[in-house]
């Protein structure tokens, strides 16, 4: 078996998701499959800015209990959250208790609309920064994966997105975050999900 590929359920995955049922689930149905719903898309920008400093898993484990405390990432709710709001989150065991992120999220949800304005969507805005097919591993294996743990399109999102006033997404989030919501196809060379992901990819074209 090549390095960063397992075999589980008599399927070879990303190695990464182990045998963990809801891991699995995740990257069969979810993780690289192209991402155009504007909720969606705010949900895994803030959720990469809560994963910061921890691992993917424990913020998959509690992201029910994050919907329900952000109003299901509806970006207008989340941005007419105040100061009671910030309370109650912080006193909320069910998410990452953080304050600096939390109010980051409410912060991005205000932004939001600003680039919906500019560019119509923000799904248009967020897909405008999906690399050149030229620029990607013509053949994606681990070792190619673990040097991409940043590249120059997500450089390119996290600044402009500062420079729009966003916080708590780095360069490094934001590649996690184009990979999550498949604007790279991350998913190795003789993985089974790969070609289901290039397939959709094909088809949102």
């Amino acid at each position: 078996m090549p390095k960063g590929l397992s075999s589980t359920g008599g399927l070879t995955r990303c190695a990464w998701c182990g045998d963990d049922p809801l891991y699995v689930a995740y990257h069969d149905s979810e993780w690289g499959f192209p991402v155009r719903d504007e909720t969606r898309l705010f949900e895994k920008i803030s959720l990469e800015g809560f994963q910061s400093g921890l691992s993917w898993i424990t913020i998959l484990r509690k992201r029910e209990n994050f919907r329900r405390a952000f109003a299901a990432f509806d970006v207008g709710r989340v941005a007419r959250f105040t100061a009671r709001d910030i309370q109650r989150l912080l006193g909320d065991a069910g998410i990452v208790r953080h304050r600096g992120k939390i109010e980051s999220t409410i912060n991005n949800a205000r932004r939001f609309d600003a680039i919906v304005s500019a560019c119509g969507s923000f799904a248009n805005y967020v897909w405008q920064f999906e690399p050149d097919p030229r620029h990607r591993p013509r053949r994606l294996t681990w070792a190619a994966l673990q040097r991409m743990t940043t590249t120059p399109e997500s450089h390119a999102l996290s600044k402009d997105l500062k420079r729009r006033g966003w916080s708590f997404i780095g360069p490094t989030a934001m590649y996690a975050f184009m990979q999550g919501t498949g604007l790279v196809n991350d998913h190795l060379h003789g993985c089974h999900t790969r070609t289901r992901v290039e397939r959709q990819r094909l088809e949102d074209q």
